[in-house]
């Protein structure tokens, strides 16, 4: 098999790694993007020519471009949990096949959650800067976890995991999830009642813009807000409405709705808002979990096998060039 790497130099690094690499180049023979840019369309196709796999990093799109000028392609590996910019009908309509990584961030966006928390009740980055810059900043009063309330809005891997952290410090938690409907607390109980409300539901098309202004005035006075989730969750105007009249007291963003799901500037640079670079499942353990991932579907494929993660088995005819079967795949 060949493969080819979408991952810049620069992304390798952080979110593939040179064991993963080994382990891949054992299976497969391997192009790596040495363009130093996100490739996409047609230039990821023409880049990626002869090879029958693309394992992409999540800031390179899968798109009918791409798909329709690779003619030798069979599967577009994403090196994460997100499929969201795949076009999996396009994929499926060429026959080629889509898989995700599974998660292996739970730990990673849970302590991020926590520490953030901590950061946002006792104001420790905002202390930092004014010291960096040169001044002495004010001592200010600060909130402590034990006896406050952590509203989660979704209540997957991350959340329940957040909420062990949670409740290990001395806090009550409480969550709603958008996909449960009203099983466990509403989502008004968890806006109301909460000190932290930490955004942690699935992107979906019912949790668009999820977070409005109506349901940041249902907040508490003085309550903090924090988003590892996805941008569109949150309408990042109304957000800013509430920091700005003081009806928040702060927010922490991982996510939003800049290029790569990168908090916005404008909310980034804010004195009351901890911001970063989507960060939350960047630690070694994380990535290399997903980046083992795509090994193990390449070493799959290479096998005759279907590999685990498939998004679309069935319409994914072009890996009988692979499987050697004659009907089907999978």
């Amino acid at each position: 098999m060949k493969v080819f790497l979408s991952h810049t130099d620069e992304q390798f690094a952080g979110y593939y790694g040179d064991r993963a690499l080994a382990a891949l180049a054992g299976t497969a023979e391997v192009a790596r993007n040495r363009s130093g840019r996100v490739l996409q369309g047609e230039e990821l196709a023409r880049a990626a020519a002869g090879c029958h796999a693309i394992i992409a990093h999540r800031a390179t799109p899968g798109d009918a471009a791409t798909f329709a000028a690779a003619p030798d392609l069979v599967a577009f590996l994403r090196c994460a949990v997100d499929i969201s910019t795949i076009d999996v009908p396009a994929a499926s309509a060429q026959g080629i096949l889509v898989t995700r990584a599974t998660p292996g961030f739970t730990d990673a966006v849970a302590e991020l959650g926590l520490g953030m928390m901590i950061d946002l009740g006792r104001g420790i980055t905002d202390a930092a800067a004014g010291f960096r810059s040169g001044s002495v900043p004010a001592a200010r009063m600060g909130r402590q976890l034990r006896g406050a309330t952590l509203g989660l809005i979704g209540y997957g891997r991350i959340a329940r995991r957040l909420g062990e952290l949670a409740e290990a410090a001395g806090m009550a938690v409480r969550a709603h999830d958008p996909a449960l409907g009203e099983a466990g607390a509403t989502l008004d109980e968890v806006l109301i009642g909460s000190d932290f409300v930490v955004c942690l539901a699935a992107a979906t098309p019912e949790t668009d813009r999820l977070m409005n202004a109506d349901r940041f005035a249902r907040m508490r006075h003085g309550a903090f807000f924090i988003n590892l989730s996805r941008g569109q969750l949150v309408d990042e105007a109304a957000l800013e409405a509430a920091l700005e009249s003081g009806h928040l007291a702060g927010a922490a963003l991982d996510v939003g709705m800049a290029p790569d799901q990168m908090p916005p500037g404008r909310l980034a640079a804010r004195h009351d808002v901890i911001a970063t670079p989507h960060v939350g499942g960047l630690t070694p353990e994380a990535t290399e979990h997903q980046a083992m991932d795509t090994v193990r579907q390449i070493e799959a494929l290479a096998a005759g096998r279907m590999p685990e993660g498939a998004a679309n088995a069935e319409a994914a005819h072009r890996l009988r060039r692979l499987l050697g079967q004659a009907g089907p795949a999978g």
